[in-house]
Formats: C-alpha cells, sequence, structure tokens
C-alpha cells in the first residue's frame, strides 16, 4: 500500500524534470518501507526465459512466464527437460561497503525477479487482457509499454507488441536499434540522458478478450506465434 500512496507517488513525481535527466534515481522511502541503507547489487546478464498467453473457450487465462535462469539452467536433465538454476537471481556477494544487499541468499526468501506476467481485468471483474514477456530486467518495461499501448491508446494485441522499445533501468537510456527511436538520441542526449542504441529482443505475448472474441498477439522479435482454434 505504501508504494502506491498518492502522497509518495505525488513525491516521486515530482523528481521528473522534462528539462533535465534526473540520471540515477534514489531509491524512495514509501510509507511502512524500511528505511535501513541497501547496497546496490550488480546487473547480471544471460536469461533463457519464455513466456506463453492463453484463453480457452470458458474464458480460463493462464497469463505464464517461465524461465530456467542461465543458458541450459542447472546443465541437469531429469524426465526430458532441464533443471532451472533460479537460485542465481539472488545475489551471492552479500554486502557491498559494509552494507548489506537486499537480495542476498537467506533463509525463507524469494529472489528477486523482474518476470511480469499480467490478467489484466475490467471494472466489471471481466478479464480484458493476458499479456507478458522474457527480456531479464527489460522485462517490467517491455510489459508497461504494451499494457499502454493495449489500454490507453486502444491498439490491437499486434500492434502493442511490436512497438519499438525505450528503457532505462536506473541508469542508460537504451533506444531499440533499427527502430524509429533512434532519431530521439540526440535530443535526449542534450538533456542530459546516456543514449545507447541496442537491440531490445523482447518476447511479448498477448491475448484480448472482448465482445467480439479473442485477439492474439505475438512479438516479431522471436518465433513465437498466435494461435487459435
Amino acid at each position: 500500500q505504501g508504494l502506491i500512496d498518492r502522497a509518495y507517488l505525488a513525491e516521486r513525481s515530482a523528481l521528473i524534470s522534462l528539462a533535465r535527466s534526473m540520471g540515477q534515481a534514489e531509491a524512495g522511502a514509501p510509507p511502512g518501507s524500511n528505511r535501513r541503507a541497501f547496497a546496490m547489487q550488480a546487473r547480471e546478464h544471460g536469461r533463457s526465459t519464455s513466456h506463453l498467453a492463453v484463453v480457452d473457450g470458458a474464458g480460463n487465462a493462464v497469463s505464464f512466464t517461465t524461465s530456467i535462469e542461465r543458458g541450459f539452467g542447472s546443465r541437469l536433465v531429469v524426465r526430458g527437460f532441464l533443471l532451472n538454476n533460479q537460485l542465481t537471481d539472488f545475489s551471492f556477494q552479500a554486502e557491498h561497503d559494509g552494507e548489506p544487499i537486499a537480495n542476498r541468499v537467506e533463509g525463507a526468501k524469494r529472489s528477486r525477479s523482474s518476470m511480469a506476467p499480467a490478467l489484466v481485468f475490467g471494472p466489471d471483474g471481466n478479464l480484458l487482457l493476458a499479456i507478458g514477456s522474457p527480456g531479464g530486467s527489460r522485462i517490467i518495461a517491455y510489459v508497461t509499454l504494451a499494457l499502454i499501448a493495449s489500454l490507453d491508446w486502444q491498439m490491437t494485441p499486434e500492434q502493442a507488441v511490436s512497438l519499438a522499445h525505450h528503457v532505462n533501468r536506473n541508469g542508460a537510456t537504451e533506444l531499440e536499434a533499427g527502430s524509429d527511436l533512434e532519431a530521439l538520441a540526440p535530443g535526449l542526449e542534450a538533456l542530459g540522458h546516456d543514449v545507447k542504441i541496442r537491440a531490445l529482443v523482447s518476447g511479448l505475448h498477448a491475448v484480448r478478450i472482448d465482445a467480439e472474441g479473442l485477439t492474439g498477439g505475438a512479438d516479431p522479435r522471436r518465433e513465437g506465434v498466435v494461435l487459435g482454434d
């Protein structure tokens, strides 16, 4: 509840300037949070994640993001499938410069994860959308853009999952290579952004449910497809 507290959200949004990049955003302190100082965790790479979205004729829905973490997971095969090494989502470094890392390995904890499978329901409680994506720590940005495109801009699922990506993970501002967004680089750099042009390979899958039936969308960046009876 602290994260969606209106006063806290107003305080955080006031940090955003249209005239200048803030660089790195400092961590906030929402109501009810532990104000203990935590060190930053080193960023890891090399995820192996997939997503699927399914809706059946009775309206049952699944939005499912699955990951074996690193390439080939733990490299152990049982009953024809690979076991994951999802524990590597933890930070194996417990502290940095004398401060604890929040995502350190401890008992009774779940590791930090960016996976964001989503089911969107309307005011009447009916399901509107099933959506999600692979993509490591960029998943949050990928799914957020597709949600805004679907719900606010009324794009079809295929249009929403095909949009060019821009991502900022509290550091460089990444623009998708080969997209029209590359043209924004000079203007963003003038505002103080550290701009990087790179491949942003999401794997979004979405199913929209409305009065006309089911409409699917599969990210053209990967091998996903839309199938239906």
